[in-house]
């Protein structure tokens, strides 16, 4: 009898976790399309040559049949590699990535000659480092697991928390530049799961002073739109979405992640919020560059691809 499957844990981070990326090898260049394998007749056809933008989005509709993806990229290989494309192709599943790479591995799936596909684990090094989602990405999660209606969110608070920065001029000492800072709180509500989460984020940014005041009412509301992205994110960075292997997902408060406003009441977030230090380098969500240096390979699959040519 076989063991069930073990549900697997999703947060919204980047995926870094060995086993959720694929690399593919052996796209070719200007390749032509060719009709599908059998075992994979309902994929999308993909009517367009491997070539960067038009590779990836021929990858993107192969790959995302398995899966929802966090990422696509399309490399050219080394010169010393010969012509064509290598992809990195990441996917939030650990689970989804390996039945892609069974169903892909050694397929021509969109041009003449077969895919060489196998599973990426990210060396140790590099799984220490945990980057929060950008609220679009985490939208798209949500979207995914969870369905347009399973989970809805609102502003509570948006704060002018703005000073001025003081840029010494060569004779004197006027300030130059006026420094926009917003604090925003949003929270995140999951109806069906009964979990209410908050996050707060922060955006700023300088304009001169002088400036068309055109320009100071667009970077207002740039700042203001950036401090509410950022919350959004930190709100869903308290959950946990458990993904059975028959589909079913649940819903976890990670309270690891709990903060202070977690705890206040709507009327003390909206009232005077006293920001002590407050480190925006904290706060800045940024995206993961994808090295294929961050990478080790499954060396079985890296044999059968050298085997096979």
């Amino acid at each position: 009898m076989a063991l069930a499957a073990r549900p697997e844990v999703l947060g919204f981070r980047v995926p870094t976790e060995s086993g959720k990326a694929l690399l593919v090898w052996g796209l070719e260049e200007g390749a032509e399309v060719r009709p599908p394998p059998p075992e994979l007749r309902g994929l999308p056809r993909v009517t367009a040559g491997i070539a960067d933008a038009k590779g990836q989005r021929s990858l993107f509709s192969v790959f995302s049949e398995f899966g929802l993806l966090y990422s696509v990229r399309v490399h050219r290989n080394a010169a010393v590699a010969g012509p064509g494309f290598y992809a990195l192709v990441k996917f939030y599943s650990a689970r989804d990535a390996s039945r892609a790479q069974r169903a892909c591995n050694r397929q021509r799936l969109f041009q003449k000659s077969p895919l060489k596909v196998c599973i990426c684990t990210r060396q140790k090094a590099f799984q220490q480092q945990v980057l929060a989602l950008r609220s679009y990405k985490c939208k798209e999660l949500a979207n995914y697991y969870l369905g347009f209606n399973g989970w809805s969110n609102r502003i509570i608070t948006l704060q002018n928390i703005s000073g001025f920065d003081v840029e010494n001029e060569e004779l004197g000492g006027l300030p130059e530049r006026q420094c926009l800072k917003y604090l925003c709180v949003v929270e995140v509500t999951l109806p069906h799961h009964g979990i209410c989460t908050r996050g707060l984020g922060i955006g700023e940014a300088y304009v001169e002073k002088g400036r068309d005041p055109l320009e100071f009412v667009m970077k207002t509301g740039n700042v203001q739109k950036l401090a509410a992205e950022r919350a959004l994110s930190g709100a869903f960075q308290k959950i946990l979405l458990i993904v059975l292997e028959n589909g079913k997902v649940a819903v976890e408060y990670n309270s690891a992640q709990e903060e202070p406003i977690d705890s206040l009441t709507d009327e003390e977030l909206r009232g005077l919020i006293q920001v002590n230090d407050l480190s925006l380098e904290q706060l800045n969500l940024e995206e993961e560059e994808e090295f294929l240096s961050d990478f080790c390979f499954d060396e079985e699959h890296l044999l059968e691809g050298r085997q096979s040519n």
